[in-house]
């Protein structure tokens, strides 16, 4: 098991650090470009990604939800909130040599991922080291908060969005979380099934608090080469299943996503809301925490800085989780 802070922590900033998406449609491709870099995806794909985009404008939500998170964090904390992304502007880079340049020594760092494994929790670890490089001798510390698909904040927000959704639909739709897929084997990147883990026991979590003992958990937003097997089941198969078997309504949560990403506004609210409409299925969709979850970065902070134990809810008959440490901004679990 990993240590968790035990003394208070001083700290002169804090960086939300994120993903990044489009502002525009001429931003789309060089974004696609910078998201898949390295990893030999065909143009024709980007092309097919890059009309998920086009539908809305060239704009992804992603920027904004995080502008508006920041400023609902500098009304929580005192202290100076920056603003930095992995694959779009304002790059990480840029934005820890402006916290050096304004003389931050000590920044902790709220990741729009709840989860552990290598793109929920390692990229942004690199992410950081990146950044600091950059930066050079000068770079402030910087230290990744914890990961909190058991905080207590994180946790009811989904079950009060699940409970919101479930309102607006005949009794007794069917649950079904859904989570980003990733491939088959990238589950022993990061111990055993980490992501995988955490995220079947964030839904118990949420479905308890939300008074359901029955739900299913499903994966979505898969891609690559079709012979390269990924987490299943697809929330597309299982829809088609639901509808084969007789359910007249669901309720779709997307656990996996703390906004609403490209992955949210296109794969669930357009392409499997209209699969449930040709199905004669009512169709709702859970509503991600969005600039709410500012409650939870505040949250964390205040465990860094005053040296608090970790906020979790508990399952029943069950430990909490141990995902990786705060440690520098470094995971202590070897992953990669």
């Amino acid at each position: 098991m990993s240590p968790e802070p035990l003394a208070p922590t001083e700290l002169d900033a804090v960086l939300v650090l994120s993903f990044g998406g489009p502002e525009g449609p001429e931003q789309v491709m060089p974004f696609l470009e910078n998201v898949t870099r390295g990893r030999g995806v065909p143009r024709e794909r980007l092309v097919e990604v890059a009309e998920h985009y086009l539908h809305f404008g060239g704009v992804s939500p992603i920027n904004g939800i995080n502008r508006a998170l920041i400023e609902r964090l500098r009304g929580r904390v005192d202290l100076p909130v920056y603003f930095g992304n992995r694959n779009w502007e304002p790059y990480v880079e840029d934005t820890v040599a402006a916290m050096r340049d304004d003389g931050v020594r000590r920044a902790a760092v709220f990741a729009t991922s709840a989860w552990g494994g290598y793109s929920g929790c390692v990229q942004y670890n690199e992410d950081i080291a990146r950044a600091r490089r950059a930066a050079g001798a000068a770079a402030p510390e910087l230290i990744k908060l914890r990961q909190y698909y058991d905080h207590p904040l994180f946790v009811r927000m989904f079950a009060d969005a699940v409970t919101a959704a479930a309102a607006t639909v005949p009794a007794g739709a069917r649950l079904v979380f859904t989570a980003h897929s990733i491939p088959q084997r990238a589950r022993s990147r990061c111990g055993e099934d980490l992501y995988a883990r955490q995220v079947a026991h964030a839904c118990r979590l949420v479905a308890a608090a939300a008074g359901y003992d029955d739900y299913d958990q499903v994966w979505q937003s898969r891609s690559g080469p079709p012979q390269v097997p990924w987490l299943e089941p697809d929330v597309a198969d299982h829809l088609a299943a639901l509808t084969d078997s007789g359910t007249t309504a669901v309720v779709v949560c997307p656990i996996g996503f703390v906004a609403d990403h490209i992955e949210v506004v296109w794969d669930l609210d357009h392409e499997l809301r209209e699969q449930a409409e040709r199905a004669g299925i009512a169709f709702a969709r859970a509503a991600t925490p969005n600039a709410d979850l500012a409650e939870v970065a505040a949250d964390l902070i205040d465990e860094l800085r005053a040296g608090r134990s970790p906020a979790r809810v508990p399952a029943a008959n069950q430990p909490p989780l141990q995902g990786f440490s705060v440690n520098g901004g470094l995971c202590t679990t070897a992953c990669g």
